[in-house]
């Protein structure tokens, strides 16, 4: 097959997919190697970067998946009638204890938040932004929590190191967030303690 038929077939499979898609995938599929389903995958997101096209090739989770720009997330919203994902601060401030200390339990949740968060985790399990990753081997054996991968998904990461540090949160100018449309009494501060 062709370099150019062998795209056409990848561009195919990734819009069929259900997630992001990764090379050894491709590469089972269409039995060639993985480095080549690699070098192929990594020359068709430069082909959509470079091109003035409503989306492009990004690597999310290990994986590649065809993703709309954030520039058109306005118009996309109109069409679709949606309004943003919002999270409430107690979702927000467990979503992040979960992603930067994981595996992490619910004990030590409340612990950082000062408050119960049975609730939120709940919601955050049935939103699948987190999930059970087992029990921790300590008396009661509690469950442990971690991030998903539709997580990953939501906020387009190829993986966890994608996330700011605390310094990166620091550096941030202090009207951001009133430019980001929060008001002041949800506006989480990383001056004020713990996440």
């Amino acid at each position: 097959m062709a370099t150019a038929e062998i795209k056409a077939v990848i561009e195919g499979l990734l819009l069929v997919a259900d997630g992001p898609v990764r090379p050894d995938r491709i590469a089972l599929t269409l039995e060639i190697e993985v480095a080549q389903a690699t070098v192929l995958l990594q020359e068709l997101q430069e082909d959509y970067e470079h091109s003035s096209r409503g989306f492009a090739l990004q690597l999310v989770d290990g994986g590649f998946q065809f993703r709309t720009r954030p520039e058109h997330a306005e118009w996309i919203r109109r069409f679709r009638k949606s309004r943003p994902f919002r999270f409430s601060r107690a979702a927000l401030e467990t979503l992040a204890i979960v992603a930067y200390r994981q595996p992490v339990t619910r004990a030590e949740i409340d612990y950082l938040r000062g408050v119960d968060s049975g609730g939120v985790v709940r919601t955050l399990l049935d939103k699948r932004l987190i999930r059970i990753l087992g029990k921790k081997d300590i008396p009661g054996k509690p469950l442990i929590y971690g991030t998903s991968r539709e997580f990953l998904e939501l906020f387009g990461l190829r993986d966890l190191t994608g996330l700011p540090t605390l310094k990166e949160f620091n550096d941030l100018p202090p009207d951001m967030l009133a430019d980001m449309d929060v008001p002041a009494e949800e506006q989480i501060s990383l001056e004020d303690g713990p996440l």
